[in-house]
């Protein structure tokens, strides 16, 4: 019998290794997986790669995990906003390495490593900064019926983290409004994926036309309970 339920966020997040890979959903503070987030603060592995959307807000999930030590690398389209003092503290001083990546990329990529693509070219970036590899050598290019593009690579995934609203034991997952954003991208993307939902149902509860993500994509299903989304955090005038 196929379960995939989790006894706790713990026990859902025992197997991540230090120097994983993590991929995060979320834009902003809308379907952030912040109960996961803080139990991979708990679980304690470091030396971590976050894909993202963003840096983090305030001083809670992301930015929390950032502020404990635990990121040694961000790949992100937004890293720098009004409150992400955290983020730009450990880039400042060199504790963290930053690889920018424009939001349509972002996703794209990350869709890409989820279908088995093996790279594609998109024209965004062509020109630019962003056309360069991390280590600064020129991404390759190419013209196609006179436009230039920029082949760029999928982003794989060790660990996902997602939020979603229901889930069932099979991992079939839907999602609430906005906060659905890059939960499905980034649960294709990794070999292993973590859902919190807010709702675990039964089988066949979920009508098949509503489910999002498969629970092919999904390893591991967690019941958190319902709670208002934190603040941004925005700091206080000087």
């Amino acid at each position: 019998m196929i379960d995939k339920i989790a006894a706790s966020v713990a026990e859902a997040l025992a197997d991540v290794q230090d120097g994983a890979t993590v991929l995060i959903g979320g834009f902003g503070t809308a379907g952030t997986p912040g109960e996961l987030i803080e139990g991979l603060i708990a679980q304690g592995a470091r030396d971590l790669t976050l894909v993202c959307n963003n840096a983090g807000n305030g001083e809670h999930g992301i930015a929390a995990l950032i502020k404990a030590g635990r990121v040694r690398k961000i790949i992100c389209s937004f890293p720098r906003q009004a409150d992400s003092h955290v983020f730009d503290a450990a880039y400042r001083s060199g504790k963290i390495e930053l690889e920018l990546v424009p939001q349509g990329n972002l996703a794209e990529r990350m869709r890409a490593a989820g279908a088995g693509i093996g790279a594609f070219f998109t024209p965004t970036g062509f020109g630019t900064e962003l056309a360069l590899n991390p280590d600064g050598s020129a991404k390759e290019t190419r013209r196609i019926d006179g436009r230039d593009y920029v082949l760029e690579h999928p982003i794989h995934g060790d660990v996902a983290l997602v939020k979603a609203e229901r889930g069932d034991r099979w991992g079939n997952l839907t999602y609430r409004m906005a906060a659905r954003n890059f939960g499905p991208v980034v649960a294709m993307a990794a070999r292993f994926t973590v859902a919190s939902v807010h709702e675990v149902v039964e089988l066949g509860q979920l009508d098949p036309e509503a489910v999002v993500t498969p629970g092919i994509f999904v390893s591991r299903v967690v019941r958190v309970p319902r709670t208002a989304t934190a603040a941004g955090g925005f700091k206080n005038p000087a």
